[in-house]
């Protein structure tokens, strides 16, 4: 899940695959402006095919929350 995100993540913001770990932080790290994050999380709904709630993407701070995230809507 890892290599898919970062292939999404590197589509909205101008960093190195390389640069996109788990501990990585969307805004702080990775440059992320809300706009930019919110086109990307529409982009994750569609390639996991899951509904992120807009309560829970406050939550969402760094590339694992993602993960874990997703992986709870998967199950």
């Amino acid at each position: 899940m890892l290599e898919e995100l970062r292939e999404i993540i590197c589509e909205y913001v101008d960093v190195k695959p390389e640069q996109v770990t788990e501990e990585a932080r969307f805004i702080e790290d990775l440059g992320f402006n809300s706009y930019d994050f919110m086109s990307m999380v529409g982009q994750i709904e569609e390639q996991f095919d899951i509904e992120v709630e807009e309560r829970e993407v406050i939550n969402i701070k760094t590339v694992e929350d993602a993960i874990k995230y997703i992986q709870s809507l998967q199950e």
